[in-house]
């Protein structure tokens, strides 16, 4: 029961997270609350391949925040 997350659903690596990927991110102002805020992913934001606090990206509503979990990927094609 005390099993360590996965490392690429945990957000920190940009490998794992794709547009149309559906996750949990933390906004700038929700930091210290660390209230979570799910959407799709529109734009990977992050340049380099991994980051300790998350890949920072843009969901499809325009809000920007860092990935704290990936929920599920986007497999269908739909990405429109």
């Amino acid at each position: 029961m005390d099993k360590q997350p996965d490392q690429r659903m945990s957000g920190t690596r940009r490998d794992a997270v794709r547009p149309g990927c559906t996750v949990d991110i933390i906004l700038k102002e929700d930091q210290r609350g660390g209230k979570v805020t799910r959407g799709i992913v529109k734009d990977v934001l992050t340049n380099s391949p991994t980051h300790p606090h998350g890949i920072k990206v843009r969901l499809k509503d325009g809000r920007v925040g860092r990935v704290a979990r990936i929920i599920g990927t986007e497999s269908s094609g739909n990405e429109h």
